[in-house]
């Protein structure tokens, strides 16, 4: 499934740029928010008319624009920005002249070279960070689990901050390393658990308690601010 068209369209409630979408798998015509483009996905199934899909965006366009006032303002990874690096605020500093490649100084990240490098570098650097965070706390919820997850990988995901799949392979947002370390905490613990009980049962979530104290606070945390993490790059 991939976009058809990306166009702004002058819905009631104002502009919004709205991707079209087609998919074989879809039984009936559906619109969501997302979050990181700011855009108003549609998505039709494979012989659904676009009037369809116009019709559903005419009729949900005071949801639609709620939603997209609603989301938290978009943030470059720009010399001058401020994002978190496990939940606290980092300012991204370029320094031209210096050596290296992107590290972390004085509360800010700072990138050495080429400006036009500057935003690959401190996405680069972000992905290192998780790569090392989550990698960490993934080996150690496991040996206090006594299971063995298979690959771990990172991915850049809007509707889940974590996967296990049916292989043992654990799948992460990179952008988790943004998020406070008690967050981490929660979804690779969230994510372990899986490896015993593929399913939310009780079991599964007295497990996930027996691997971190976080659930509750990490759970609010993700539904209240996770979206500002979607908006960052």
């Amino acid at each position: 499934m991939g976009i058809e068209i990306s166009e702004v369209l002058a819905l009631p409630g104002g502009p919004a740029r709205v991707e079209w979408r087609r998919s074989d798998r879809a039984r009936r015509v559906s619109l969501r928010i997302d979050p990181r483009g700011g855009s108003v996905v549609v998505t039709l199934p494979k012989r659904a008319a676009r009037t369809a899909g116009m019709a559903l965006l005419i009729t949900n366009a005071t949801w639609v624009a709620e939603r997209l006032a609603a989301l938290p303002g978009a943030i470059s990874l720009a010399d001058g920005a401020v994002i978190p690096l496990h939940g606290v605020p980092h300012r991204i500093r370029h320094m031209p002249a210096a050596r290296g490649v992107a590290w972390i100084e004085q509360g800010e990240i700072r990138v050495a070279g080429d400006p036009a490098f500057l935003t690959r570098r401190v996405g680069d650097f972000l992905r290192s960070e998780a790569r090392s965070s989550i990698g960490c706390l993934v080996a150690q919820k496991a040996e206090a689990a006594r299971l063995r997850p298979g690959r771990i990988s990172l991915k850049d995901t809007t509707s889940r901050w974590g996967s296990c799949a049916a292989n043992r392979n654990l799948a992460f947002s990179w952008r988790l390393v943004m998020a406070p370390k008690f967050v981490q905490d929660y979804v690779t613990a969230h994510e372990v658990a899986h490896l015993r009980h593929m399913n939310h049962g009780p079991q599964f979530w007295a497990l996930v308690a027996q691997l971190t104290p976080h659930l509750d606070d990490a759970v609010r945390w993700l539904r209240t601010d996770g979206m500002r993490l979607l908006r960052i790059g």
